[in-house]
């Protein structure tokens, strides 16, 4: 073990969750972190029950606190639906934390798998990673939504502070509907290119963006002019040095595109379409609990969480006593790219080591043929896999670590 712990010289904004990925959270800070780092934690608990009692104030409060200290860490949360208006006895059906959170922070949501060795992508063509960049502000989740109970006519107005009022006629309702409004700015798109292109350029791979702009003709196409202009303004001269490129073109020749590639592209899309899609590769390169995810805002904020849900069915037979196989691993990853940026931000090259062996610790652990139930459904077959539990996983994982810190030179 290691003599002393590691200190964290900022502080780090921390929002708890639900579910059985509350339970995680609590093991992988009792069980990875608490005994290596000193930190100084700005806590936040976004539990549907808390998030209801303070009608929703703890999730903004979390995400402003992300804006002073510039570093942020996220559980995964339930967005209520009916159902869980009812299970919950909330007061009405909150917004989306994530919706919530990157509405206030802006930016893009960068997603990319997690690769082991013992687990090939479904996709036979993928030879490396695909990463995705989500833009993170606006369309289906801030929008406004109304159900139409009768005849009448829908139309869409804006009042401009000067000048006369633009009105469109949307739909003359002859019986019951529904109608949702959605926006984005030019300033946040733009944003969005500009985190796109950098992070290309970066990891020195090709961009590619793609939307429906031959049906939405204004505001998709709106996306494919401001990336348009960003890369011949800023960088197309750049890309080429790099020997990468940029690629526009419709998300149905994309998707198609995608599947036939050898992977290695950053991947640009709209809200809804970057958190379908990531969704899609994800379980692609083996389960949805292997993906990194990452809210880069214009600002210099970053909020690291897991890209998948809260594990609703593992949380019901975990409150009945049964034994439970879940998969932490994107939880882990969460608070490694948490403490590395904030190592990073801080100049605390310790910090940074330590979440590098973190993660490594919970590859090697994966490789070593010791896995959750989704993860030895895809694995490769060895005499080495073998079957563990949630709690068990986690175990695995910190003996592993201990002995990584223990030994300056990872014999791994």
């Amino acid at each position: 073990m290691p003599t002393g712990k590691i200190k964290v010289k900022s502080p780090i904004v921390e929002m708890d969750g639900d579910e059985m990925t509350r339970i995680m959270w609590k093991m992988v800070k009792e069980k990875l972190l608490f005994p290596y780092l000193d930190m100084d934690i700005r806590y936040y608990d976004l539990h549907v029950k808390h998030r209801d009692e303070t009608d929703d104030r703890v999730t903004t409060e979390a995400a402003r606190a992300i804006l002073q200290y510039g570093v942020g860490v996220k559980c995964a949360t339930i967005t209520p639906n009916q159902d869980r208006v009812r299970e919950y006895g909330l007061k009405k059906m909150w917004k989306s934390p994530n919706a919530t959170i990157r509405a206030i922070l802006d930016g893009t949501v960068f997603r990319k798998p997690i690769l082991v060795k013992n687990i090939r992508p479904f996709v036979s063509a993928w030879k490396r990673p695909i990463t995705v960049g989500r833009h993170a502000y606006g369309d289906v989740y801030d929008n406004a939504e109304i159900r139409v109970r009768g005849e009448g006519r829908a139309e869409l107005l804006f009042t401009p502070v000067e000048g006369k009022p633009i009105r469109m006629k949307i739909k003359d309702f002859k019986g019951p509907g529904i109608l949702q409004g959605i926006h984005n700015t030019d300033a946040s798109i733009s944003g969005f290119a500009r985190a796109c292109f950098t992070f290309a350029l970066d990891q020195k791979m090709d961009l590619w963006f793609s939307t429906k702009d031959t049906i939405s003709k204004t505001y998709d196409a709106r996306f494919r002019d401001i990336f348009e202009a960003e890369c011949k303004k800023n960088w197309k001269k750049k890309f080429e040095e790099a020997g990468i490129n940029y690629f526009f073109t419709l998300i149905d020749d994309a998707a198609a595109r995608i599947i036939r590639s050898e992977g290695g592209i950053l991947w640009a899309l709209k809200n809804y379409d970057g958190d379908v899609m990531s969704d899609m590769i994800a379980s692609a390169f083996g389960s949805l609990a292997m993906m990194t995810s990452v809210l880069v805002s214009p600002g210099g904020h970053f909020e690291y969480e897991a890209a998948h849900g809260t594990v609703q069915r593992h949380y019901y037979k975990h409150l009945k006593g049964e034994t439970t196989s879940t998969n932490s691993v994107a939880l882990i990853f969460a608070w490694a790219g948490c403490l590395r940026k904030r190592g990073e931000l801080d100049g605390t090259a310790g910090v940074v080591r330590f979440a590098d062996r973190l993660e490594k610790a919970a590859i090697k652990t994966v490789e070593s043929g010791i896995m959750t139930g989704d993860l030895l459904a895809v694995a490769r077959k060895s005499p080495s896999n073998r079957l563990v539990t949630t709690e068990g996983f986690i175990d695995a994982i910190a003996e592993r670590l201990q002995r990584s810190l223990g030994h300056r030179k990872d014999s791994d």
